[in-house]
């Protein structure tokens, strides 16, 4: 496909994807820190309580909205009286322990006043990289949106470390919209989108309105650091959409300053950039449950389990006959019929001590027999994929 700029382009965007902002339910929205920070000149408490307005207005359209935002050290940068971005991992630190309190307290009171309550959540690439802790995230995001409470993320810089660290929020971005399986991913910045080029460099580049996420050129043309207060820059958003795109979701690259930007794009207005995905969330994620888990036990199930995999059922604690292997929460097992095939895998809501326990009994039994639930499901139907 070609990356136009002009009228065909946007024609035909709409035929790209199904996963518009219009349409979609559940939004992932990422402040980029030049935004949160006016550059770095200080916090842009105004500006923050306007995306807290407009994002209560998604609130009310019935959308459930996750908020990822940066800041924390540029805030803590303007509050210390730092000139400049430091170097030091541990003056990085410091810098986010200091700006995170601010940033918090400031997102805390813009929503309120809207009657919505918010969640700080605070992530490293290992909470996302383990399957454990990252079930356990993912399963504290979803009880959030399900209360109304609007989740603000963002990297834990007090802790990170080089080898730990995201590297950027638009990473971030990506990983929690694919978690929480969003429909969109939004990219705030302080540019209008992606150009063919550096507009700054070349007067002749144009606004891309719509192209396909992981497109090879779009790196080329997205190529540059980022700025003084943040590390990301177009081009860490171009790969946050392209990993997005895996579990099905589309990115949009627009601009933080564009007035009522959210609320434009909700209503279908083309604003800045579409990098969509070619793929189905639902195919996307089941894609890679297929291709790129091996399993670490087996699940043994009886005719009835068997029947209610294939018509789209979670597997349930009391069609699970047998279980072999050692296995932690959120590992990849396979689902093995009476006959000895295996008929599907995917990544099971308990490890194997508490699965035995379970096994053979329905739902309602499993607080009684464990001293809590995580889940009611052995493998949720969307962590599962069927083999024949």
């Amino acid at each position: 496909m070609e990356c136009g700029d002009g009228a065909n382009d946007r024609a035909n965007g709409a035929d790209m994807t199904t996963a518009s902002l219009a349409q979609a339910r559940r939004i992932v929205i990422k402040i980029g820190s030049a935004l949160i920070t006016n550059n770095g000149v200080g916090l842009a408490e105004e500006a923050i309580r306007d995306w807290a307005r407009q994002i209560a207005r998604l609130r009310e359209e019935g959308r459930q909205v996750v908020l990822v935002s940066s800041g924390a050290i540029a805030c803590g940068m303007q509050r210390l009286g730092l000139p400049k971005r430091p170097r030091e991992i541990h003056d990085l630190q410091a810098c986010a322990a200091v700006g995170q309190m601010g940033l918090a307290q400031i997102y805390q009171a813009a929503f309120a006043q809207y009657g919505l309550h918010t969640a700080q959540i605070l992530l490293t690439h290992d909470d996302l990289a383990d399957r454990k802790r990252y079930l356990n995230a993912r399963s504290t995001l979803h009880t959030l949106l399900n209360l109304g409470v609007v989740p603000i993320i963002n990297e834990n810089d007090t802790v990170v470390t080089d080898e730990i660290k995201f590297g950027d929020n638009d990473t971030l971005g990506a990983l929690v919209t694919n978690a929480v399986e969003a429909d969109v991913l939004i990219l705030l910045t302080d540019q209008p989108g992606l150009y063919t080029a550096d507009p700054r460099k070349d007067p002749a580049a144009t606004l891309i309105h719509t192209a396909i996420a992981g497109e090879a050129r779009l790196e080329a043309m997205a190529g540059g650091a980022g700025t003084a207060v943040g590390t990301g820059g177009m081009l860490t958003k171009v790969l946050a959409a392209k990993r997005a795109a895996k579990s099905g979701a589309a990115t949009i690259i627009a601009s933080g300053r564009e007035a009522d930007v959210l609320l434009r794009l909700a209503a279908g207005e083309a604003v800045g950039t579409r990098l969509v995905s070619q793929t189905e969330p639902l195919a996307a994620k089941k894609q890679w449950l297929a291709d790129h888990l091996s399993t670490a036990g087996q699940l043994y199930l009886d005719d009835g389990a068997c029947q209610a995999l294939h018509a789209g059922k979670s597997l349930l604690p009391i069609g699970v006959l047998s279980i072999v292997g050692d296995f932690e929460r959120g590992a990849a097992v396979a689902c093995i019929a009476v006959n000895g095939r295996e008929i599907a895998r995917g990544l099971v809501n308990y490890g194997s001590f508490e699965a035995r326990r379970i096994a053979r009994h329905p739902s309602q039994e499993i607080e009684g027999l464990l001293g809590y639930v995580a889940e009611a499901e052995m493998i949720h139907r969307d962590n599962l994929i069927l083999l024949d």
